[in-house]
């Protein structure tokens, strides 16, 4: 029997904030839209969820269409809904966003209807005029990404299997878009349960005395946590 609803139908879309560090920036990967709507614009990469598949599913596959790059189910996370009644004029799209934070990405390729794919500056791009909310959507993502090196211990894998306190440091500074004051982040680091351990190695810059170096800890999950707003 033949199903009717007075409802008019709303479509879901998936869209993906990937940052990782390049260059000593805190970059995201934009495509730039090769169709209508907003053809020639930058914009997160996504589509339109299929019939027969599942949210994270649907997210990893517009991410390999459009970019070319793949993300373990594991690192991606739902970062929110986003459903402005205007935000999509083909029709009434509910977005879902997903978030993943990694290291040493490497370059994209464009596909299907991406006319090219790139790592960009997030700081320019929150300046920026980006395709449908996703200027909303990357906003949201950034904050999310900055509030997990408050509470986890992801910063670590953005150095070396040892590193130095300044290595780590500058990973915080790089996200987080602020210096920090090395004294109090480093009684923070080591204040906090399980984060880091020394290594019986030192490392020299070239200037001054050679740095202790660390490793990673057993935490997962940071105690007492870091807070971005009383570390400088």
């Amino acid at each position: 029997m033949a199903y009717s609803s007075r409802f008019p139908p709303v479509y879901v879309t998936l869209d993906v904030v990937l940052l990782t560090i390049r260059d000593d920036r805190l970059q995201v990967l934009m495509v730039e839209r090769g169709s209508l709507p907003w053809r020639g614009s930058l914009a997160l990469p996504g589509g339109f969820l299929r019939q027969t598949e599942d949210l994270a599913d649907g997210a990893r596959r517009e991410l390999r269409e459009e970019t070319g790059l793949d993300v373990e189910p594991a690192h991606l996370e739902q970062l929110g809904t986003f459903g402005a009644p205007d935000r999509d004029p083909r029709a009434r799209t509910v977005s879902v966003a997903y978030l993943a934070v990694l290291p040493s990405l490497p370059s994209p390729v464009a596909g299907t209807d991406a006319a090219d794919a790139s790592w960009q500056a997030v700081d320019v791009m929150l300046e920026s005029e980006l395709a449908f909310d996703h200027d909303e959507i990357l906003a949201a993502g950034v904050a999310r990404a900055r509030s997990k090196l408050e509470y986890t211990t992801l910063a670590t894998a953005f150095v070396g299997p040892s590193f130095t306190m300044a290595e780590l440091r500058h990973v915080y500074e790089v996200v987080w878009g602020q210096p920090l004051d090395p004294g109090n982040f480093h009684r923070k680091v080591v204040g906090s349960d399980g984060f880091v351990r020394r290594t019986a190695g030192q490392r020299s810059s070239g200037r001054g005395r050679p740095a202790a170096t660390f490793e990673g800890g057993d935490a997962v999950r940071l105690n007492p946590p870091i807070l971005q707003r009383v570390v400088p």
